[in-house]
Formats: C-alpha cells, structure tokens, sequence
C-alpha cells in the first residue's frame, strides 16, 4: 500500500512538473472561432489565462465569442479564402504579440457542406470547400509561421478521420487528407 501511495504521488508530482511556465503571457491565434471547435477552445484557453487571439468570420461571431470571455481574448475578423484579409491579420498579430511571437496557431476554420456524391457536385462545389479548409489553411500557416518559430511555438491543424478514409464525396475528405499531408510536410 505504501508504495502504492507512493508510486501515485511519484506520478501526481511528475504531472505538476510538466505545466508551462508564464503560460499568461503566452499569445495563441484560433482561426474560425463564430462556433464550435473554435469558440469552445477560445473560451477554454482564455478561461486558463492564456492571451487567446480569436479569428471570426463574421462580426455577430466575434461580438457573441467577447460577450462570454474576458478582457484578455480579442478578436479580429477573417476571411481564410482572402490573402488581403490574412494579411491584415497576420500584422494584427504582429502587433500583439511583438518580439514574443506567437506561441500557438490553431487551423480551426473549415466548411463541410456542400457535400454529396461526387457526380452531384460541380467543379466550384470542390473549389469552395478547398479553398477554405486547405488552401486557406496552408496561407495562414505560411504567414504567421516566422511568428510561431519566434516563439517556438506549435501549429496546431484541425483535420478529421475522413483524410485517412474514404467518404460519402465531395471537397471535405480531399481537403482534410491535404490538412494531414500538409502537416506531414510541416513537421
């Protein structure tokens, strides 16, 4: 029993060693933050003191995300599919985060829908989920990456299960195994 005990707070110990230090002073980039993944990992990082840097699509989504956070997360609006709009952001960043850089990007954005049998769809159906959830992706990554390397920080890609498998059609599988051989190439 005792060296039970032991072995747990060997582990508990060996646990707590491994938090980040300053993590409030850390600056992290979350693209499509309106809903889902995005907003929830937003209002989780600011409520773990990090400075969350939130990237809405829509104003609604960025006054709703502020509405239920602190005084720390900001958000500014983006277009993935516009490099104009990337890079307004990226210099937004470079202004928050100074000579820091950014400890952490997250490639949350991403459409699924249009979505169906691949006969169905058009050339432009492919092209639109594409250009958002890959093309847009790979831009982002590219402009902000001198920032994250500043800092030695991470990118962080959200793809899916359906990169690896095949799907029901359209743009979503395409891109996400783009998402993962980008982040292959990445790493």
């Amino acid at each position: 029993v005792a060296a039970l005990l032991g072995l747990l707070l060997l582990r508990r110990w060996h646990r707590e060693r491994q938090t980040v230090p300053r993590l409030s002073e850390k600056h992290v980039l979350i693209t499509g933050c309106d809903s889902g993944f995005g907003e929830l990992l937003a209002r989780q990082l600011d409520a773990r003191g990090l400075r969350v840097l939130a990237a809405c699509l829509t104003a609604s989504g960025a006054a709703q995300l502020r509405a239920v956070t602190s005084e720390r997360l900001q958000t500014v609006l983006l277009d993935v599919t516009c490099s104009k709009s990337i890079a307004h952001v990226t210099a937004w960043v470079r202004e928050r985060v100074g000579d820091q850089g950014l400890w952490g990007l997250v490639n949350n954005a991403g459409i699924a829908i249009p979505t169906a049998p691949n006969e169905w769809l058009s050339k432009e159906d492919f092209v639109k989920v594409l250009n958002v959830n890959l093309v847009g992706l790979v831009e982002v990554t590219l402009s902000l990456l001198p920032l994250v390397r500043r800092a030695r920080g991470r990118v962080v890609n959200v793809a899916s299960v359906m990169g690896r498998v095949s799907c029901f059609g359209g743009g979503y599988c395409i891109s996400k195994h783009g998402v993962e051989a980008f982040s292959d190439s990445l790493r």
